[in-house]
């Protein structure tokens, strides 16, 4: 059974935990990766060179329109980047996925 991978990024660690730490609490996700990336992107009229975080949250399909309205009401970000991405996985990781997560 396919699910979601949820890439959003963030100011710094502490945000990213944050904000996957509502989610895990709620059971909206079954997990997360939180890593460093280099980001570069036009705002305000300039091309900015900033360093990020990036969080990959795992759910179910049926969580995505709930997850995402819940991220951007407590992101600090303007617009924030709430990117869905569909993904097939190993059967047993899809279920633990499927069995974690509330919909």
């Amino acid at each position: 059974m396919p699910f979601i991978i949820i890439y959003i990024t963030h100011e710094n660690e502490e945000e990213a935990k944050k904000i996957v730490g509502y989610l895990l609490e709620r059971k909206l996700i079954a997990c997360a990766n939180i890593f460093p990336i280099k980001s570069m992107y036009w705002w305000n009229g300039k091309i900015e060179d900033a360093s990020e975080i990036v969080s990959i949250v795992k759910t179910r399909k049926e969580n995505w329109t709930k997850i995402k309205k819940e991220v951007l009401n407590i992101h600090p970000y303007n617009t924030p980047c709430i990117m869905k991405i569909e993904v097939e996985a190993n059967k047993s990781y899809e279920s633990w996925i499927n069995k974690s997560v509330i919909s």
